[in-house]
């Protein structure tokens, strides 16, 4: 137990040092969030609102409706992020040492912790940058436990996501093709953008469908209902139970006994 949590610790310190050298990274992170919410957001300002229903009280604003969905949109983006930099490590022999050393399975959970903290920090940063340009988020009050708890376990769900992709992503290569399969679907196809009324009402009933059943929708729907301290419904059931899958298909993958040990029994990797 003390060598997996020594482990734990160098793990969640390596990222973070790493991502403190990447000044750009930060940056990169909050580019695309915020186009979509100065300019695409701006546009549709006067056009497209929100009408009065849950979690809302009032007629809301398009950009302020779609703000909890442009958190989500970071975190899922850095979830996917850093499946990538685990295919580099264990292409380059970093995390084939660590996953064939004597250690449990759940030390994956180092990376996915130090994936989660990084992700919330972006998170916060894009909130800040966000108030700065007149779009504030109700995160003071009552409800920011519950806005701290939802948060946390988006991140965690999605890092779990992207932790369950590397395991089957086998070369640099092929990461960019499966991201566009897995991100682009997951964001469009939920509530981010639009609620799921509106996808019901314009008749794309398979869109909907897909967006119900979609645990990016339901990322975003605790975050939403959270922030105004509202029930979120099954919401937070959705995201934790698909956080214990991933993870656990996660690290039944990554155990040598298993999807992993085709790596170490060849001496290269995969």
């Amino acid at each position: 137990m003390n060598h997996a949590i020594q482990a734990w610790q160098a793990i969640v310190l390596r990222e973070l040092l790493k991502f403190s050298r990447q000044s750009g990274r930060l940056v990169s992170a909050l580019v695309r969030p915020l186009l979509w919410l100065a300019v695409f957001a701006a546009g549709f300002r006067n056009v497209f609102g929100v009408a009065i229903v849950e979690p809302y009280d009032s007629y809301i604003p398009y950009d302020l409706y779609i703000a909890p969905g442009l958190v989500g949109m970071v975190l899922l983006f850095n979830g996917m992020q850093s499946s990538l930099a685990m295919v580099y490590d264990r292409e380059m022999g970093l995390m084939r040492l660590l996953l064939t050393a004597p250690l449990p399975r759940w030390i994956l959970f180092a990376k996915l912790s130090a994936t989660a903290v990084l992700s919330l920090a972006q998170a916060l940063a894009f909130v800040i940058v966000a108030a700065l340009i007149g779009t504030g988020l109700p995160l003071l009050g009552p409800q920011t436990p519950m806005v701290l708890l939802a948060a946390v376990s988006a991140a965690l769900m999605l890092g779990a996501l992207g932790l369950l992709l590397s395991v089957h992503i086998k070369q640099l290569e092929n990461f960019a093709g499966t991201m566009n399969f897995v991100i682009f679907p997951m964001y469009f196809m939920s509530t981010a953008l639009y609620p799921l009324w509106k996808l019901e009402e314009s008749g794309a009933a398979w869109v909907y469908q897909i967006a119900r059943f979609n645990p990016f929708t339901h990322a975003v729907e605790w975050l939403r209902f959270a922030l105004y301290a509202k029930d979120p419904g099954i919401s937070p059931w959705i995201v934790l139970g698909t956080l214990a899958l991933c993870f656990g298909l996660a690290a039944w993958g990554y155990d040598p006994q298993r999807g992993f040990g085709a790596l170490t029994k060849r001496g290269g990797p995969a």
